[in-house]
């Protein structure tokens, strides 16, 4: 039976303790696919309040970028960053004893933004008690070699990973789902994000409009050559107020079955090296948000069909 190296696992081995990461939505932050400057839009399947329970609306409408000359709601973004922490750790440590937690900037792009800004919430983050690391989530063509170099800095003191969303390898995909980029960048960001001895965890959507199973497994097996240290992957589904949800209703889309989804997954698991880190295997919404498919409402089914799917391999996740 291959035991497969979670990230729960990898940290309690490394810090001999539960380790958790606390999600946190600041406001201010977007996306280069939404305010216009690769595309507009977003990603057709993007309705980031549904990906981000604790997003809160950005003060009068303000969004950051890089470029911004100034930034008024940084007290408030502080604010929201220690709110959110304070409350979900309270809830981690009573829940199930968690002794130590990685910061993760969730939504949106969390390198958009000028260096100033992000230097106060990534230092404010650090020096919350019992915080070990940051994880920051943001796109291949929203970064910069001095943004880079500061995480360096501090991924000399803290464990740093930045989680790019790949999603897919092939620019008839990108491109299908109006991603703003090819992937010529993300491999040229990631080759560069390891060169400065930051850990990568690389985000795969499996079931994307247009791709068969093996393009599914190409995209792994990619990710995998770049050398990334962790991988996390989801299905598709389709959410109100989306790009993605007006096809669904027009019959242009139809969602990733759940028995086709799990064999991939199974698929994935056996190229998969063993010292990779696989942090998501599935991925869903509990609300009246989900469209479809149906299987990825509740999350816990979801989870026990694939546990047992992965037993009869001999894998145990």
């Amino acid at each position: 039976m291959r035991e497969i190296l979670t990230a729960g696992r990898y940290w309690k081995r490394k810090y001999g303790c539960r380790v958790y990461k606390i999600p946190v939505s600041v406001s201010g932050f977007t996306c280069p696919n939404i305010d216009g400057t690769v595309a507009r839009g977003g990603c057709i399947y993007c309705e980031n309040e549904s990906f981000s329970p604790n997003l809160q609306k950005s003060p009068k409408r303000f969004y950051l970028n890089p470029k911004s000359e100034e930034n008024p709601y940084i007290d408030v973004q502080l604010l929201q960053l220690r709110s959110q922490f304070d409350k979900t750790k309270n809830i981690l440590l009573q829940k199930y004893g968690a002794k130590k937690f990685f910061v993760y900037f969730q939504s949106f792009t969390n390198t958009y933004a000028p260096l100033s800004t992000l230097k106060r919430l990534y230092l404010e983050a650090l020096s919350f008690e019992d915080v070990a690391g940051l994880s920051i989530g943001t796109r291949t063509d929203s970064i910069n070699e001095e943004t880079l170099q500061f995480l360096k800095e501090l991924n000399a003191k803290k464990e740093i990973w930045v989680e790019y969303g790949v999603q897919s390898v092939f620019d008839t995909t990108l491109e299908r789902i109006n991603r703003g980029h090819d992937a010529k960048n993300m491999f040229e960001w990631i080759k560069k994000t390891k060169e400065y001895g930051l850990k990568v965890c690389a985000h795969l959507i499996f079931g994307l409009p247009g791709e068969s199973q093996e393009m599914m497994l190409e995209s792994l097996k990619a990710c995998v050559q770049m050398g990334v240290e962790s991988l996390k992957i989801h299905p598709l589904y389709v959410v109100k107020n989306t790009l993605l949800a007006n096809e669904y209703k027009r019959g242009k889309f139809k969602p990733i079955s759940e028995e086709f989804y799990i064999d991939t997954l199974i698929k994935a698991m056996k190229i998969i090296p063993q010292n990779i880190l696989i942090q998501r295997i599935s991925a869903g919404i509990s609300d009246d948000t989900l469209l479809a498919p149906h299987w990825c409402k509740q999350k816990q089914t979801q989870m026990k069909h694939i546990r047992d799917a992965f037993l009869k391999e001999g894998l145990r996740y």
